[in-house]
C-alpha cells in the first residue's frame, strides 16, 4: 500500500490561514491534494473530525472514492451535548494554549495506556494549534451537518469503534451504520476514542483486510 498522512491545514507544522475550516473546506484540500499528486481514486481513513471530512469527501467525489474507514465517528455533532460544553471551553482559550488543556483533552481520547512518548507526540503538536483553530473549527463542527446526504454514500465503508469511547456513543456507529449502504461495525472492546492509538497493530491488520477485500 502507499499511504498518505496529510496534517490538516492549521495543524501541526502546516500553514494557518485565517479562514477555512469547515468540513467542507478540508475536504477541498484533500480534493486538490490529489490533484496536485495525479491520484484518481483512493481510499480514505479517518478519526474523530476527519471522520466528517471523508464522509464529505466521499458525498462530493463519490468517482474518487474506493472505500472508508471511520474511527469514532460522527455525522452531526451539534446533536452531541458534550461537544456544546466542549466548544464553551474551547470558545475560552487563549494564546498560548494552555498544555493542561491539551493534555487532559487527549487523554480524554484513550481508555488504554499509551507510550509515554507517544503521548508525549501528541500532545506537543497539539499545542502546534492556535487558539483561533481550536475555536473556528470546533465552531464549524456544530453547523456541518451531514444527516441529509450521508445516505449517498455508496463507497464500502467499515467503521471502527471503541467500546469504552465517550465522544461518539454506540447510537451514532448504529445509526451510520443505517444511513451507509454496505457498511459494517468493528468494535474494539475495552478502548477509547482513539483505538488506532491504543492497539495500533490490530488496526493495521482490520484495515488491511478491509481495503483487500475490497480490492478483490
Amino acid at each position: 500500500m502507499h499511504a498518505f498522512a496529510l496534517t490538516q491545514r492549521s495543524h501541526g507544522d502546516s500553514s494557518k490561514p485565517e479562514t477555512g475550516y469547515r468540513v467542507g473546506d478540508y475536504a477541498k484540500d484533500v480534493a486538490e491534494f490529489m490533484d496536485a499528486l495525479g491520484i484518481k481514486k483512493a481510499f480514505f481513513a479517518g478519526h474523530s473530525l476527519s471522520t466528517l471530512v471523508t464522509q464529505r469527501f466521499a458525498i462530493d467525489h463519490p468517482e474518487r472514492t474506493l472505500g472508508l474507514i471511520l474511527v469514532g465517528a460522527d455525522y452531526n455533532v451539534a446533536k452531541n451535548p458534550d461537544a456544546h460544553v466542549f466548544l464553551d471551553e474551547v470558545s475560552k482559550m487563549k494564546d498560548p494554549v494552555s498544555p493542561a488543556f491539551v493534555r487532559d483533552f487527549q487523554k480524554s481520547t484513550i481508555a488504554q495506556p499509551l507510550p509515554q512518548e507517544f503521548l508525549e507526540t501528541l500532545i506537543q503538536e497539539s499545542l502546534k494549534i492556535p487558539a483561533r483553530t481550536w475555536k473556528a473549527v470546533f465552531e464549524g463542527l456544530l453547523m456541518d451537518d451531514l444527516s441529509e446526504k450521508i445516505h449517498t454514500i455508496a463507497a464500502p465503508t467499515l467503521l471502527i469503534w471503541g467500546s469504552k469511547d465517550e465522544l461518539t456513543p454506540r447510537s451514532k456507529q448504529e445509526d451510520l451504520l443505517k444511513a451507509i449502504a454496505g457498511s459494517r461495525l468493528q468494535v474494539y472492546e475495552g478502548h477509547g476514542h482513539s483505538p488506532h492509538w491504543e492497539a495500533p497493530e490490530c488496526f493495521a491488520s482490520d484495515l488491511t483486510t478491509f481495503i483487500e477485500t475490497v480490492v478483490q
